[in-house]
């Protein structure tokens, strides 16, 4: 089954390079958590100092990609205590 088509909120297209980013509606983002709280997640080699830690996306916009993680990391931590957590509101801090 295909997804169904986003809804294109604005639009703008670049006339020299042709490119096209497009806001979509969303219906909120999917978020995972550690133990109830929100967290962040890197990885590094720990042999080599360069380039330096990768920090790795914790929120999407697609539920799909958030349970795949916290699916992963149970597995990789044998826990149970990573979840997904749906944000549909918040506190503006910008602008």
């Amino acid at each position: 089954m295909s997804r169904s088509k986003p809804t294109i909120i604005l639009e703008h297209v670049n006339k020299n390079t042709y490119r096209s980013d497009q806001v979509l509606q969303s219906d909120g983002i999917w978020a995972v958590f550690y133990d109830g709280g929100p967290i962040n997640m890197k990885t590094q080699n720990i042999l080599v100092a360069d380039p330096g830690p990768k920090y790795k996306k914790v929120s999407f916009s697609n539920k799909g990609h958030a349970i795949n993680l916290a699916k992963k990391m149970n597995t990789l931590f044998k826990t149970v205590k990573f979840s997904v957590v749906f944000l549909t509101v918040g506190h503006q801090v910008y602008p």
